[in-house]
């Protein structure tokens, strides 16, 4: 199965880039809700993330996310020690999930690509890109932030130019029917290149 990754600093669209790629009939996995639904059912995963943050990491059965964000931002080496736990299981699940599609590709939507070294395990990276000021602008009407926050966040990914140099094709995510456009040009790319 063709693997193709998609990536993008936070803000720059992945998900509406994915969104149009399913439209077009190629699966679409979504790492970091894969990862959601892990943290919260594995009963492995629990029990680790509850020796590494202690009892307060799950309320009600629950992941308790502000307690773990507000852990992870403080310290890195947290997040390097949930990435270890988590990260190993989601690409057992993206593996076994893969080999039930019946498409010419798959799409691996993850938002830390570059970051884990997921690149290596693809045939090719598309990396969605948009200006800083967009993303911050997208991310303050979308999510109950504040622009220190998103700027915190976005300090903690590679740059644009880090990932572009590594990937495949780019996608410049400003205008949606541009982006459209975009999406159609790589779909008949990667579909010739397979042949």
């Amino acid at each position: 199965m063709i693997v193709v990754g998609l990536t993008g600093g936070i803000g720059s669209g992945k998900t509406t880039v994915a969104k149009q790629f399913d439209a077009l009939g190629i699966p679409v996995y979504i790492a970091d809700e894969e990862a959601k639904r892990l943290m919260n059912r594995s009963k492995v995963i629990k029990r680790k993330l509850i020796a590494l943050f202690g009892e307060e990491a799950y309320l009600d059965n629950q992941l308790n996310k502000p307690f773990i964000a507000n852990i992870i931002f403080n310290d890195k080496t947290y997040l390097q020690k949930m990435n270890a736990i988590v990260h190993p299981r989601v690409a057992a699940h993206f593996k076994k999930w893969a080999a039930k599609q019946n498409s010419p590709y798959v799409i691996k939507e993850v938002a830390i690509l570059f970051e884990n070294g997921g690149h290596k395990q693809c045939d090719y990276v598309i990396t969605v890109t948009a200006p800083k000021e967009v993303r911050i602008q997208r991310l303050l009407k979308r999510d109950d932030t504040t622009e220190e926050k998103v700027k915190t966040i976005m300090r903690n990914q590679w740059s644009d130019e880090e990932k572009v140099k590594l990937s495949d094709y780019v996608i410049t995510n400003i205008e949606l029917e541009n982006t459209m456009n975009q999406v159609k040009k790589i779909h008949v790319k990667i579909l010739k290149s397979i042949k």
